[in-house]
């Protein structure tokens, strides 16, 4: 008898499975500091914020229309644009360089 097969007979007998469960989605979780965080997108570095499915971003707290997510700021002043810190320099952009959810936030 193999060794593989071996194996399979005893991980059948003892009830242990060789498949492993992965959940579909995961839990917010929340930090210390009380924000909720995505399980894939990191918060932005340095200041409070919270994530907002709706939108698909983190809302910056503090800063009224400033937005992150991947390493970009996004905000809205009449208009969208972008910058890779809060303080810029801040490029201009139209709604298909910002994330859906927030596009639609704005939309008119």
């Amino acid at each position: 008898m193999s060794l593989l097969l071996r194996g399979f007979l005893l991980a059948s007998l003892l009830g242990l499975s060789a498949c492993v469960q992965i959940p579909l989605s995961s839990p917010q979780v929340t930090s210390p500091s009380g924000s909720t965080n995505h399980p894939r997108f990191a918060p932005p570095p340095g200041v409070g914020s919270q994530w907002d499915a709706g939108l698909g971003v983190y809302v910056v707290g503090g800063t009224p229309h400033l937005y992150y997510r991947e390493r970009t700021y996004y905000r809205w002043n009449a208009g969208w644009s972008w910058a890779t810190n809060p303080q810029g320099p801040w490029l201009p952009t139209d709604s298909s360089g910002v994330p859906p959810g927030l596009h639609r936030r704005y939309a008119q």
